[in-house]
């Protein structure tokens, strides 16, 4: 006798509650959720070198596993403990005056500004905003037993996260093999086009983001120290995160440099403070450019390549649904969607779907330098 398939308002309504159970249990548990999402980003970091070590040393994966979190460790550590004390060298060297800054602020605030006709009373804004700010200390400060309870919850959130990214590394291809024996045959050629495709987006992400920050940060740092830049260790390190934020790091970065160049000017080099400040705008418009039409291409790739504006709706949608997590890991997410949001409308409308990795490369930026570099290629 031959099985009967399931009429289509069967179907329509299985798929509804299943849609509406897998939304009630985001809901339920979307604390586990940024704990996952931190737990990927360490196994995407750490499974290349996981993978080069056993290709080199003959040792148990999961043993591997752990001496990669040591030595992920040990950097991280080192780094911190070279960077912490050379900042506080360099904020002696600036000699602020923390009491000529309160005095000036005060000063600020004890003045009235009229803005459309309108008077505006910094104090009483301040007082609003100080009185707010210490009714939620107050509780925060008498509340020893939440502050325990909190740090014993922070701390299985950190074993959590170890365990989920031990086991994604030891048993990642196996999960995935795992998935793919549960889908219906036919689509399973599909799962595997995307699946490769938001692999290399997050792989091009992660890794590669990894390099660039850390490539950018040094940079920075050294032509941070070179110039005289204030705070140049610190501002070498948040030009690094910023390269994170794909088209909107650069600008953020440079209104903070330009207005330390501004109001504090260079630590050593003789000049006015608005010159300082053009230097250090023309300095970072060219790294932009060579950033932008050189290193990025060569180590990210253009698969996460988005126009500004999704980048920034993104962001502040990234913001507010995840936190701070949300921010950096936008531009890869809105990626991924693209590819998924490509594969449903193909299928919606009976087009042809094409995986991104199958299309032709965007074209190389039409500028004067890397035209002249591919013609000094080509005579070698």
């Amino acid at each position: 006798m031959e099985r009967q398939g399931w009429p289509y308002a069967t179907k329509l309504t299985i798929s509804l509650l299943l849609l509406a159970f897998f939304l009630y249990l985001f809901a339920r548990f979307h604390e586990i959720i940024p704990p996952i999402i931190i737990a990927v980003i360490i196994a995407y970091i750490l499974n290349p070198a996981v993978n080069f070590i056993q290709t080199k040393v003959r040792l148990p994966r999961a043993l591997i596993i752990l001496i990669t979190y040591v030595i992920f460790i040990g950097i991280i550590t080192s780094v911190l403990i070279l960077i912490i004390p050379r900042m506080g060298e360099n904020l002696e060297q600036l000699q602020i005056n923390p009491q000529q800054i309160i005095t000036y602020i005060e000063n600020a605030l004890a003045q009235e500004y009229r803005v459309a006709g309108f008077i505006i009373h910094p104090s009483a804004l301040a007082a609003q905003f100080f009185g707010a700010l210490q009714g939620l200390v107050q509780p925060v400060v008498g509340q020893t037993v939440t502050l325990v309870k909190n740090i014993i919850t922070s701390i299985i959130w950190i074993i959590f996260i170890f365990l989920v990214s031990f086991y994604l590394i030891k048993d990642g291809s196996k999960l995935e093999e795992w998935i793919g024996s549960h889908l219906p045959p036919a689509f399973l050629l599909d799962f595997k086009w995307i699946l490769g495709e938001i692999n290399q987006i997050w792989a091009a992400f992660f890794r590669g983001q990894l390099l660039l920050s850390t490539i950018v940060a040094g940079f920075f740092i050294t032509m941070g120290l070179i110039i005289g830049l204030p705070f140049a260790i610190a501002m070498g390190i948040l030009a690094g995160i910023l390269e994170f934020l794909p088209s909107i790091g650069h600008g953020i970065w440079l209104i903070i440099a330009s207005l330390l160049a501004f109001f504090l000017g260079s630590t050593w080099i003789p000049v006015p403070h608005w010159v300082f400040m053009l230097i250090v705008i023309g300095l970072h418009l060219i790294f932009e450019q060579f950033d932008l039409n050189f290193l990025i291409p060569r180590i990210v790739g253009r698969r996460v390549h988005l126009p500004p504006l999704v980048v920034i709706f993104g962001i502040v949608a990234g913001a507010i649904l995840a936190g701070i997590i949300g921010i950096p890991l936008a531009a890869p997410t809105i990626a991924s969607l693209r590819v998924i949001g490509r594969y449903i409308f193909a299928n919606l409308f009976d087009m042809d779907w094409t995986p991104v990795s199958a299309v032709h490369p965007l074209p190389p930026p039409k500028t004067y330098w890397w035209q002249r570099t591919q013609r000094r290629e080509k005579l070698q």
